[in-house]
């Protein structure tokens, strides 16, 4: 039985028409993907990119803003992301399979930089997190469907010994998507555990040598990013690579302003070429996401 969408809230109304797409006509999403326009180029007129990212829920990662489950509700979700996607200076999203079908069936995507996530399987607060399966993505998936590059997520704890598989599985990403001529945005942390928790180590010296680990995965840098969080001495930090990088948002910040400061002292760094944010700018404190979304373009 159908949902009566006329009487529907607008986000539940957005879920109905998507579920009824998925199982009347499955091959929708295939169709979606090849008549998405692609944009000419990554980068803009700018020479600068503005990427909102929302692959958080594929790891179980729901919170933001203090909210246990904010992101739990994918009405909603794809309401912010309408939002973000909409805002002049947006250029594109970062999401797990599910998302960017979704929105490839909104018609959302046309002209954006969209960047499919690749390794999932590392959930957040599992005994097994640091084994970071490749379960979303893969490189050829990617390609299939006209998608502009992937990330993957590396966090080095040198006491756990899922480390190694990896690095392995990231390298052979960030070769496989250079091979394809796509970016390959590699997002790297030195991690550890803290009563049982995977805790990233947020220190100059720690994202040195995150980075150093990173920019050299794969047969070739040529299509790789760096996807970094703002720490202490960026210029230090980004003089380890000469990689192109992404300033990641993080957390809701309690000071957005501070947030916005601490962007753009860092790009004016020369690898500093954009920013990837999401829960920052998706569900900030005042629930006004044109707003957050409009201030990070402005920080660009």
């Amino acid at each position: 039985m159908s949902v009566d969408t006329q009487t529907a809230s607008p986000a539940r109304a957005r879920i109905a028409a998507l579920t009824e797409t998925r199982v009347l006509r499955p091959d929708a999403l295939a169709e979606a993907a090849a008549r998405r326009a692609r944009r000419p180029a990554l980068l803009g007129a700018t020479g600068r990119l503005m990427i909102v990212a929302a692959d958080h829920p594929a790891r179980g990662a729901l919170a933001a803003a203090g909210d246990p489950l904010a992101m739990a509700d994918r009405g909603e979700l794809l309401d912010r992301l309408c939002t973000a996607l909409e805002r002049p200076g947006v250029d594109g999203v970062l999401a797990a399979p599910d998302v960017i079908d979704d929105l490839l069936l909104l018609g959302v995507l046309d002209g954006k930089v969209v960047i499919g996530s690749m390794n999932r399987g590392g959930l957040a607060g599992a005994s097994f997190e640091i084994d970071d399966r490749f379960t979303a993505y893969d490189a050829d998936a990617i390609a299939a469907s006209g998608l502009d590059g992937g990330k993957v997520l590396l966090r080095v704890d040198d006491a756990d010994p899922a480390t190694a598989d990896t690095l392995e599985g990231c390298a052979r990403a960030v070769s496989a998507l250079a091979g394809r001529g796509l970016m390959a945005m590699v997002e790297p942390f030195i991690s550890h555990r803290v009563d049982g928790r995977v805790r990233n180590v947020l220190t100059t010296e720690a994202m040195i040598r995150a980075i150093s680990i990173a920019s050299a995965l794969g047969t070739t840098s040529a299509r790789t990013w760096l996807k970094v969080p703002v720490v202490p001495d960026m210029e230090r930090v980004m003089a380890a690579s000469t990689l192109p990088a992404l300033l990641l948002g993080g957390e809701v910040a309690d000071d957005p302003r501070a947030a916005l400061n601490g962007w753009r002292r860092a790009l004016r760094l020369p690898t500093v070429r954009g920013l990837v944010v999401g829960r920052s700018l998706l569900y900030p404190k005042d629930g006004d996401v044109a707003g957050a979304v409009d201030a990070a373009v402005d920080a660009l």
